[in-house]
């Protein structure tokens, strides 16, 4: 049996995700949390034939904090998509001061209700929410480095998806598979076509130019959404997708599935396969890599892929690390700031 809850139900990334972990055949019981609208999403899902049970949970005050326990209670996967969504002009660093409380306060939630739980990060911005929901665990004695997952898997359907515009023999984006490495904002985030079988071979036929536009594309994907929504929401609908596409992933490892590789944001803890060596290339203490799950969560980091990059990937990825050290150490801070006037 398996249990997800998400917290964050009933927004803009929630319900597009409830009701994919809804139709997934994965999940057993489908655990929904916010502080509004969450029983009538149930509600309205339970109503959708499938095997999946589905209960709702909303706090009757601010001070409520029994029904983010009920729902956190017995459960095996916990995803965040809780949060504001980003508005015209608005990075995803901006977001953080909006965002930052309402994650810890959610972590905080997780570390003492359900501490063995996956938790998987979709709140942004992720290269400082990581860290916060990681120290928070610290903070309460409960942290274990292979079960906390910043979730990028948007910027990989984004990569696989651009590049397939420029080749019209391409019947879906599952033809392409790119990795993304660093982040998951802006330059932070780099596709790595070099490595791509079948993305390699259409990158490399492109101009200086179409390649230049194609990595900013993939980087500020999000930008170009929130600009068509006009200013009326963000990346919801491919985010709930992504955010789907990875749970499943984790899950089908969980179960017991071998060879199952996926990119993600992880803490970088050196008892981790293929750790050290990220380590001596870096000065950081999360990255977004693939990564190998098993039934523990991360099971080894593929650090190969370093050795693979072409020139131009190298001096991206130089750029990304220097900046998550700044979103990195943002997220720290802001943890520890809370603990210190606990």
């Amino acid at each position: 049996m398996v249990k997800v809850t998400v917290l964050g139900a009933a927004g803009g990334i929630g319900q597009p995700l409830s009701l994919l972990l809804k139709l997934s055949s994965y999940v057993d019981e489908l655990s929904l949390y916010d502080i509004r609208l969450s029983k009538g999403v149930a509600t309205d899902l339970s109503h959708i034939n499938t095997k999946v049970k589905v209960t709702g949970f909303e706090p009757s005050s601010k001070e409520d904090q029994s029904a983010i326990k009920q729902a956190l209670q017995g459960t095996d996967v916990v995803i965040i998509p809780a949060g504001v969504p980003r508005k015209p002009g608005m990075t995803r660093d901006d977001l953080f001061n909006i965002n930052a409380s309402i994650i810890q306060s959610l972590a905080t939630a997780i570390a003492t209700t359900a501490p063995n739980a996956f938790v998987l990060v979709i709140s942004n911005p992720v290269n400082s929410t990581v860290p916060i929901v990681a120290e928070t665990f610290k903070q309460h004695g409960v942290f274990n480095p292979k079960r906390i997952f910043g979730v990028t898997t948007l910027d990989i359907v984004r990569a696989n998806t651009f590049i397939k515009e420029y080749d019209s023999s391409l019947n879906g984006v599952e033809d392409v598979k790119v990795d993304v490495i660093g982040g998951h904002s802006g330059e932070t985030i780099v596709p790595i076509y070099s490595t791509s079988e079948k993305g390699s071979k259409i990158f490399q036929k492109l101009s200086k130019d179409q390649k230049k536009a194609l990595i900013k594309r993939v980087q500020f994907g999000g930008d170009e959404v929130v600009k068509a929504k006009n200013g009326a929401g963000s990346a919801t609908l491919s985010m709930a997708y992504s955010g789907y596409k990875f749970a499943e992933a984790l899950i089908r490892a969980l179960k017991g599935e071998r060879g199952v590789v996926e990119d993600s944001f992880i803490y970088l803890d050196s008892s981790l396969p293929g750790v050290s060596k990220v380590k001596q290339r870096t000065n950081v203490e999360y990255l977004s890599l693939p990564i190998r799950l098993g039934p523990e969560g991360v099971d080894t980091v593929e650090s190969g892929i370093l050795d693979k990059l072409d020139s131009t990937e190298v001096e991206l990825f130089k750029i990304a690390v220097n900046t998550l050290e700044q979103n990195i150490k943002k997220g720290v801070l802001f943890a520890n700031k809370l603990k210190s006037k606990l």
